[in-house]
């Protein structure tokens, strides 16, 4: 369909195909149905297809929609006025186009919902909200996680099924509940500094320790504001610190991520939505967040979209990737998903896979980089000529959703209760150190810190240059203490 009728849209991750036997195949990117599947030759069979089996790809069906208008789909719903796929293409139609069909609203047929769960992820599962989402006119549970501005899809995987029945929210309150209020508290100041160097480090900055203090505070401050354009400028500010070189605020021109040549002509792996749609975009997200919470959309799923949405749109010349994680914070921190003090080191757990995090990026801003018409600037830039807006509004999120909550399984199983272990053991060492020999708590630090570095042995230069003083008595000592407090721990 995309092909027959020229659409300028990159092509989704699984490709399908009927056969003309009775087979049915998943592999290597194709899912071939057996021939009882062949939907029929027009453009409204194939849409109803791809309803049934691919799920709702609404960069894809607001292109069509606009290629064929609106009398094949006006005169097939006429024909089939209680059709439920005929009526989600309907209310598709007039979501996406913001314009009416020439037709009568549906008298019959059962509500159904816009998304299939069985292929994509909706919002609004409890009863009181489906009461509320409710479209008459198509008798449709508008279960949509976003509006037209905004409104990246999930499809439905056993790996995110997984993550979800895993109830990681509860698991992190079970840790925080279960731990002494001043090691929660040491633990919540050192994940908050792991997660801040972590962000600097990912885009390859050294910061100093004022920059790396205001930007922690920033994330402090995650879930406490409402999200607006005035507020994410005024976060870049505190990114970016020294603006004297920076423009602070939207990009006023073109932008890309990537290399340039030797003559200064952009080379780019992404190039970022318009200047003159970035306005639109934002308010996008900001609808976004605040439509999906209300709507009961999962908190981990709605952090993917906006945070990944936010840095393919790219807004300003500086600062977006940290500010993009910051909006994964802002998210599950907004919507309770973060225990309360608590910031989980979303951007250590990227730095420690970097590969993936890098790859998930690349799902979408590779297929973008076939069907944007970009070219180079006299000064190094790019300048895109056609129309893009809503290819950031409407991407598969489902691989930043996946990434995503890898991200927070090995923060919450791994990293966390490492960290709550590590100071509770740390406490106990003082204590019994100092009956062996008083020593003030940063030696006492120090000297733990190399029996960790030394996997429980003090290494030579530790025992002849910082602990020479100690006896080996002494020293086997230390070294019995740390091996039961690791053991028993």
């Amino acid at each position: 369909m995309i092909e027959q009728l020229g659409l300028n849209v990159p092509q989704p991750y699984e490709a399908h195909a009927v056969a003309d036997k009775q087979v049915h195949v998943k592999r290597d990117g194709w899912i071939i149905h057996p021939s009882p599947r062949w939907p029929g030759e027009g453009i409204v069979d194939h849409l109803i297809f791809a309803l049934k089996y691919e799920g709702v790809n609404l960069l894809v069906l607001k292109r069509a929609f606009q290629k064929t208008g609106e009398t094949l789909l006006a005169q097939a719903l006429t024909v089939k006025p209680g059709s439920s796929y005929l009526r989600r293409l309907a209310f598709l139609y007039e979501f996406l186009l913001n314009e009416k069909l020439p037709i009568p609203d549906s008298a019959t047929g059962n509500y159904v919902p816009v998304l299939d769960e069985r292929l994509q992820y909706g919002a609004g599962n409890s009863d009181h909200m489906r009461d509320l989402i409710r479209s008459k006119r198509f008798r449709i549970i508008a279960n949509l996680p976003g509006t037209t501005r905004f409104c990246p899809l999930v499809a439905r995987t056993q790996r995110l099924d997984a993550f979800l029945a895993s109830n990681l929210p509860e698991k992190a309150r079970e840790l925080v509940s279960a731990a002494p209020q001043d090691i929660l508290a040491r633990a919540a100041a050192y994940l908050l500094l792991a997660d801040s160097k972590a962000s600097f480090e990912i885009e390859k900055e050294r910061p100093s320790k004022a920059r790396l203090a205001r930007w922690g505070a920033a994330i402090g401050r995650a879930g406490r504001f409402d999200l607006s354009i005035e507020n994410l400028i005024e976060l870049q500010r505190e990114v970016i610190g020294d603006a004297r070189f920076i423009h602070i605020g939207l990009r006023t021109e073109g932008g890309f991520v990537g290399d340039r040549g030797s003559f200064n002509e952009p080379l780019p792996e992404h190039v970022s939505a318009k200047a003159e749609d970035l306005i639109d975009l934002l308010q996008g997200l900001i609808d976004y967040e605040g439509w999906s919470d209300f709507a009961e959309y999962d908190g981990v799923l709605a952090a993917a979209a906006l945070a990944f949405g936010f840095v393919y749109i790219h807004p300003f010349e500086d600062g977006n990737g940290r500010i993009h994680r910051f909006l994964i914070h802002h998210v599950l921190a907004h919507r309770r998903y973060t225990p309360n003090g608590l910031i989980f080191p979303i951007s250590n757990a990227i730095l420690h896979d970097l590969l993936t995090y890098r790859t998930t990026l690349e799902t979408w801003s590779k297929p973008l980089l076939s069907v944007i018409d970009w070219h180079p600037t006299e000064r190094g830039n790019v300048e895109v000529r056609n129309d893009t807006a809503d290819f950031y509004r409407f991407f598969d999120a489902t691989p930043h959703a996946e990434f995503l909550f890898q991200c927070l399984a090995r923060t919450i199983e791994d990293d966390l209760p490492r960290e709550l272990r590590f100071l509770e053991m740390r406490d106990r060492f003082h204590r019994q150190a100092t009956q062996v020999v008083d020593m003030p708590e940063r030696t006492i630090d120090l000297l733990l810190s190399f029996l960790r570095q030394g996997n429980g042995r003090l290494s030579r230069r530790a025992i002849e240059k910082e602990f020479a003083a100690l006896t080996t008595d002494e020293i086997g000592q230390f070294e019995d203490l740390y091996a039961e407090l690791t053991t028993s721990g």
